[in-house]
């Protein structure tokens, strides 16, 4: 009889190094190994996971490419809601693993296969990610997951894959590393804690800038485009070259603490400087572009947006119709942003734009009223009180 075919989303780690040994050996199925690329993966490390999969014995192994599309129809549509989940995370897992989900689902319904399997455990949100994306896109493939099924642990799963000869340190990842083009996430035994915090040492990228820097970021209809006097084709790569020069100073690092899709607390660190600058620089300039409404629903559609993709949701059709609001809002989004970097902080200086509404035509706060006179603004403020005159006078009767 032939071997029943399943791709297996493949990162090269201890979970899915265990699956394709379970999956090949104890359940004697043939395992096409997919890496579905968000920006997180140098060539080097590309080709090292690749000779990991095929000594591990799969029968063919992939790299999919998603880092454009990954920009193009998530991210960017982040930087415009100036999403951050719970006022701090900028989703960096959360929105790449529904594109690894997709691509991998994708993938499998090319070749012909009829399983799917994740290495997710279950205790947390990738699982739900993964799952709904399989069924939604293969809905008539198995969806396997050898980690949740058989509720191993990380020692049990090491145990295992040395009994099978495969030899490697995995006991040297004290902490849990998750990198890609919106940030990095760092798991370890402090956030499995309410109080500790992650140490120094976990941290990807350690300090080594001290004195401050000034830089100019350049957005285009909401998008990045320049830094200082260099301009980008690509977004993607301004992201990375404020990653290469924020990265240093130890920028962006915090821990979420969030609520899971399964309904418990979980926290993540995550050091991300290209986002949280991106962000806070692309807020502010909204802020002196923006009518007050066009802020207002613009946050509470952006958080239900960002809610959305972190549950898995990205495929339902509502978020389309949340992204044509908020690109619609970026017209007048162009203009410079100064930003000041120091070691753990930043600082938005200012921002210059021909939109600017804080026009000094019009007259400067708190000083001068160029557009109106002392009795209109009397006028309107009787007007604009009536109703809660009438009401508290009705209520002290």
């Amino acid at each position: 009889m032939s071997q029943q075919k399943v791709v297996l989303a493949f990162s090269g780690g201890l979970d899915t190094s265990f699956c394709v040994k379970y999956l090949s050996e104890d359940r004697q199925m043939e395992v096409h190994s997919v890496l579905v690329d968000t920006g997180g993966f140098s060539d080097a490390e590309l080709q090292a996971i690749e000779e990991r999969a095929y000594s591990l014995g799969v029968k063919s192994h992939a790299t999919i490419s998603k880092t454009d599309d990954y920009y193009q129809q998530c991210l960017k549509f982040l930087v415009f809601g100036n999403v951050l989940k719970n006022n701090t995370y900028p989703l960096c897992v959360s929105a790449e693993r529904i594109f690894q989900a997709i691509a991998a689902a994708e993938y499998a319904r090319q070749i012909g296969a009829t399983a799917i399997a994740h290495g997710s455990t279950g205790a947390g949100n990738d699982q739900v990610r993964f799952d709904m994306a399989f069924r939604i896109i293969a809905p008539e493939a198995e969806i396997i997951t050898p980690i949740r099924d058989l509720r191993l642990s990380r020692e049990a799963e090491i145990e295992y894959l040395k009994n099978k000869g495969v030899e490697q340190e995995w006991h040297k990842a004290a902490y849990s590393i998750n990198k890609g083009l919106w940030g990095t996430s760092v798991g370890g035994k402090e956030t499995l804690t309410s109080d500790q915090y992650l140490p120094e040492s976990a941290w990807p990228t350690q300090v080594s800038k001290v004195e401050p820097e000034t830089i100019t970021l350049t957005f285009i209809h909401g998008e990045i485009k320049g830094i200082d006097t260099e301009m980008f084709a690509n977004p993607v790569d301004a992201i990375r070259r404020l990653t290469e020069l924020a990265g240093p100073f130890g920028i962006g690092r915090d821990i979420h603490v969030g609520d899971t899709i399964i309904g418990i607390k979980g926290r993540v660190g995550f050091e991300a400087p290209a986002p949280l600058i991106l962000i806070k620089a692309h807020h502010t300039l909204e802020k002196h572009v923006l009518t007050k409404w066009q802020l207002y629903w613009k946050e509470q559609l952006a958080n239900w947006y960002g809610t959305m993709l972190h549950e898995g949701q990205f495929m339902d059709p509502v978020m389309r119709n949340i992204e044509t609001f908020l690109a619609d809002t970026q017209g007048h989004v162009s203009g410079k942003v100064h930003v000041q970097l120091a070691p753990h902080r930043f600082t938005v200086l200012g921002i210059e734009s021909e939109y600017d509404l804080m026009s000094a035509t019009f007259g400067s706060y708190g000083e001068m009223n160029n557009a109106w006179t002392g009795d209109d603004v009397r006028g309107f403020s009787k007007v604009a009180s009536n109703q809660v005159m009438i009401y508290e006078k009705i209520s002290n009767q």
